[in-house]
């Protein structure tokens, strides 16, 4: 069975997807096998054929070479919305079962799989469960992004101790510099390392993302 990491952030739009395919790149220039997995992303586009697309699991398709979709992907939404508002209008169930089916299945065939999550560490799937409850499920270390603006300290502590309290172990976390203006970058950066128990594993750049 392949290494598994689950990807979360500390807020939405904090650039996971972005910081995935760096992980991913940085893994297969290693030589490893490399799966990705979205278990839920809403705010897709329908296609003349009708299936639903969605730009994260695209640019996740391009990363890693996946050509089946569907289950890499289980649950796509068209409203881009929170996934239990989207689920509940779209009279579906977020079934934590069929997702680690999906994920062993996955497991089975890389060195290993990303599972990046939707939203915030506390982001609904439904009126029961979060993401936090699917990264259990899973059973994975867990890699916090950290969306690097004002705010970021706060946010990144509250979510690191979040994980630390639901019992997976917080593999790392990834600085990505979404506010290219943030004033006193190095220092936020300084005082997150010194505030988070666990190693800062990638520096990602402001792009434009």
């Amino acid at each position: 069975m392949a290494q598994g990491y689950f990807l979360t952030g500390t807020d939405t739009d904090v650039g996971k997807t972005h910081v995935a395919v760096q992980l991913i790149e940085r893994w297969r220039r290693d030589g490893r096998r490399v799966l990705a997995m979205k278990p839920v992303a809403s705010g897709c586009e329908r296609a003349a054929d009708g299936t639903l697309v969605n730009g994260d699991v695209e640019r996740l398709v391009a990363a890693t070479g996946q050509r089946d979709r569907e289950l890499m992907n289980p649950y796509r939404f068209e409203p881009a919305i929170s996934p239990h508002f989207a689920a509940r209008d779209a009279g579906v169930e977020i079934s934590l079962a069929r997702l680690v089916e999906h994920y062993q299945s996955l497991a089975r065939q890389a060195d290993i799989v990303l599972v990046e999550g939707a939203g915030g560490w506390l982001a609904p799937l439904s009126d029961r469960l979060d993401i936090a409850d699917l990264a259990v499920a899973l059973d994975l270390p867990v890699m916090l992004v950290v969306g690097m603006r004002l705010g970021c300290i706060n946010h990144a502590r509250l979510s690191a101790q979040a994980i630390v309290d639901r019992g997976l172990p917080l593999a790392g976390w990834i600085a990505n510099r979404i506010d290219p203006d943030m004033a006193r970058h190095e220092d936020n950066l300084a005082t997150l390392k010194a505030k988070i128990a666990a190693p800062l594993l990638l520096e990602v750049p402001y792009t434009g993302q």
